[in-house]
């Protein structure tokens, strides 16, 4: 094994699990969050640095609002970090919930770089969001990521990328040979609905949504605010005089269940996929239970 995975829905641990076992096994922390990757989003993101403490990681804060984080640049990024971890002897571990980061990872997609198409974009501007998903899945029968389909964003950039890999000559990025030992945490959907929402009144009382404000005020737009997933989303809508608090906290609260749910979906889509998850339960020890299973990696 050289790449230890820890993955789960929102709110199971993740992060916790992740630093257990790197403090255990000598390891370092990469990532596997979509939106941890931007600078300033911390508590809406769940970045809750305090819980590394020593523990080196990376992927988190390495770029601007604003800029256009892909797919491919994940994996890049993860590509070079897991070669310098390894470079050190020490053990990588991938954790996150990001379903498409980590399926890109443990099944070797084929990426290609693709740059903003400003004509492609001006083409698309006046279509409706179903012909842009009759577009997409024309180009795209077998769609990796579904939830592409509901966002106009998503779906102009999908058809982006599929018409550059369409018409490029530039070969795929080369990702690394991996022997993955994968932990997923699961709770009973009771406990998950009281931790979900637990943690979200904390953010909420923590400055989330005096966070938002303040990206927007540094010159982020409610568009790109929207871009960048739920709890972004309904706090500007709220700055914006959209709903009042206790509607804020009411949707947010069930659009976050739903997500989870979806997550959940997706991770069982890698397992059907061949993806080989070993399940932790977060009631008992996952930590021991976890460090039992690498028994083999410890000094």
């Amino acid at each position: 094994m050289n790449l230890l995975v820890v993955l789960g829905p929102t709110a199971s641990g993740k992060t916790q699990l992740a630093v257990q076992a790197a403090h255990h096994l000598d390891g370092e922390i990469i990532s596997a969050d979509s939106r941890q990757v931007y600078r300033g989003l911390d508590i809406g993101s769940g970045k809750d640095l305090d819980e590394y403490g020593a523990t080196p990681y990376h992927l988190i804060d390495v770029v601007e609002p604003g800029y256009e984080f892909s797919l491919f640049d994940f994996a890049h990024s993860f590509s070079q970090t897991f070669s310098a971890i390894c470079e050190r002897n020490r053990l990588p571990i991938l954790a996150g919930g990001t379903g498409l980061y980590l399926d890109a990872i443990l099944r070797g997609y084929e990426l290609v770089p693709v740059s903003e198409n400003r004509a492609l974009r001006q083409e698309l501007e006046p279509f409706t969001l179903d012909a842009l998903r009759k577009r997409l899945q024309a180009q795209r029968p077998d769609q990796h990521n579904t939830s592409d389909l509901n966002d106009r964003f998503r779906l102009i950039r999908a058809i982006e990328i599929a018409e550059a890999e369409e018409q490029t000559d530039t070969r795929p990025l080369t990702l690394p040979q991996l022997t993955p030992r994968i932990f997923g945490l699961k709770w009973p959907r009771p406990l998950l609905r009281q931790r979900i929402t637990k943690r979200l009144r904390e953010r909420l009382d923590h400055g989330m949504i005096e966070e938002v404000a303040g990206l927007h005020e540094a010159g982020v737009s409610w568009e790109t605010l929207d871009y960048y997933g739920l709890e972004y989303r309904f706090v500007a809508q709220h700055l914006q005089g959209q709903l009042n608090r206790n509607d804020l906290f009411q949707k947010l609260n069930s659009a976050i269940h739903q997500f989870a749910k979806r997550q959940e979906t997706w991770f069982r889509r890698m397992e059907r996929q061949g993806v080989v998850i070993h399940w932790l339960d977060g009631e008992d020890d996952p930590v021991a239970e976890l460090l039992a299973a690498c028994q083999d990696l410890q000094a």
